[in-house]
């Protein structure tokens, strides 16, 4: 996900009545009392409740709430009380002390590490808040009420987990005794709405021209492979292309947690499958890759390819089913190549390594790479061209590249510039009744005058 939006040091977000700290470690009267109601509370709610009747279940949880205090005689004002019963609601029914973060538009990712830590990421940097968890019980609670609605477990038989959110945010849970730390999650919030072209230029991901020479390329149905590291924001990307696919299309994407936000019409959604508690019903993608081929698709949209299904995807690309996209790691451009090289190799079959790569210089079209720079900002970096084989080495030539000039007070500096070099797929591009001005192709300014 990209990082928008302003933001500055991290203040408690966890509800606290007035004078206690947002660190729940129990240490005053104040916390204690509280600990007591929630535990009353957990106790006479069944702790999946409040994936249905929500209302009913709030109010029931008023009534416990009223009782309890009561009991306790725990002198509140009404601004205290209604900010603990938030608090309490927030455990209860939706995913604890990290709930107000959910709904906080500053922040991009959530990191749990154990009960005692928690991180998130505005504006592309990390920082601590001073959120906790009472214990490593109360992350395990939380981490199901993630897994459970979408058919997932998490245990020690299978303590790593992929899943997502009601609103797309992607999730990953790993627990011990994988994880030293406790019970770890990870949430990649996706934007309530999807990021349109003018979003990304705006923020300077991508420059106007870079963009509408990509649509160009999209409706040219170049097969394109959006690349970069981790949080580089190479589904947003994703997201954005696909939005120039045609209306009139028939889409399937393919997904191991469904991210993708198309607002086409025609579009059939896979997801993968983890196995069961006996192992079995894995559906992988490589299995939903070779299905979507039956489907009769127009474009085969690829959220990420990761193992042996990248030999699937590029039989697709070179057996009529052109305009694919696809994601993947990597470092560069050029280390794209090499690591689809290696997926393809992962799919078990023996095949020369020339032959593989003739498969890839066959195959894509374009590479876009993107790169969260020192400053926490996402850029394209590179945009490369896949121009065929000589001999055993797969020729790639830069289109368009940014160039990093230097860091000031903090800011990363540069500029976008093109190469000079004109497309050899621009006759593909001519041919398909689409234009693009030369002058899109012309070095900036920038570029001529430190030449």
């Amino acid at each position: 996900m990209m990082s928008f939006g302003r933001g500055s040091r991290s203040t408690p977000t966890a509800v606290q009545p007035r004078g206690e700290a947002a660190r729940n470690d129990g240490s005053s009267p104040t916390a204690a009392v509280k600990d007591r109601v929630h535990r009353r509370l957990l106790a006479e709610l069944s702790p999946t409740v409040g994936a249905d009747n929500v209302e009913e279940v709030r109010r029931a949880l008023e009534r416990i709430f009223a009782e309890t205090l009561q009991e306790e005689g725990l002198p509140l004002s009404r601004g205290e009380r209604a900010e603990l019963f938030e608090q309490i609601v927030a455990d209860i029914l939706g995913l604890g002390p990290i709930e107000p973060l959910l709904r906080d538009d500053t922040v991009t990712e959530i990191l749990v590490n154990g009960p005692d830590m928690v991180f998130v990421e505005r504006n592309g940097i990390l920082e601590e808040t001073d959120l906790r968890f009472r214990s490593a019980d109360d992350v395990l609670r939380i981490i199901d009420r993630i897994v459970s609605p979408i058919g997932r477990r998490v245990d020690e038989s299978s303590p790593m987990v992929d899943a997502r959110l009601p609103d797309g945010s992607r999730v990953n849970v790993i627990i011990p005794p994988l994880s030293l730390v406790g019970p770890c999650i990870s949430i990649r919030k996706f934007a309530r709405q999807a990021y349109t072209t003018d979003d990304l230029v705006r923020l300077g991901t991508v420059p106007q021209e870079w963009a509408d020479f990509l649509r160009v390329c999209v409706l040219a149905r170049l097969n394109i492979v959006i690349s970069g590291g981790t949080s580089t924001g190479k589904t947003t990307f994703l997201n954005m292309l696909s939005s120039h696919l045609p209306g009139n299309e028939r889409i399937v994407t393919i997904e191991d947690a469904a991210e993708l936000q198309l607002q086409q019409r025609h579009v059939v959604r896979l997801e993968a499958r983890p196995p069961n508690v006996e192992g079995r019903g894995e559906v992988t993608i490589r299995q939903l890759v070779i299905n979507a081929l039956r489907m009769r698709p127009d474009r085969i949209v690829v959220g990420e390819v990761r193992g042996g299904e990248a030999l699937d995807m590029l039989q697709a690309m070179n057996t009529g089913h052109d305009g694919s996209l696809t994601t993947a790691h990597s470092n560069g451009a050029r280390d794209t190549l090499h690591r689809i090289e290696t997926m393809v190799l992962m799919a078990g079959m023996d095949l020369p390594l020339r032959a593989v790569r003739e498969q890839i210089a066959a195959a894509f079209d374009l590479i876009v790479h993107l790169d969260r720079l020192a400053d926490g900002t996402r850029k394209v970096v590179t945009i490369s061209e896949v121009q065929g084989m000589e001999g055993d080495i797969i020729v790639m030539q830069d289109i368009f590249k940014f160039v990093q000039t230097s860091v000031r007070d903090g800011r990363v500096e540069g500029f976008f510039t093109a190469t000079g070099v004109r497309p050899k797929f621009m006759d593909k591009v001519e041919a398909a009744g689409l234009f693009v001005s030369p002058n899109v192709f012309a070095p900036s300014r920038e570029a001529t005058r430190r030449r």
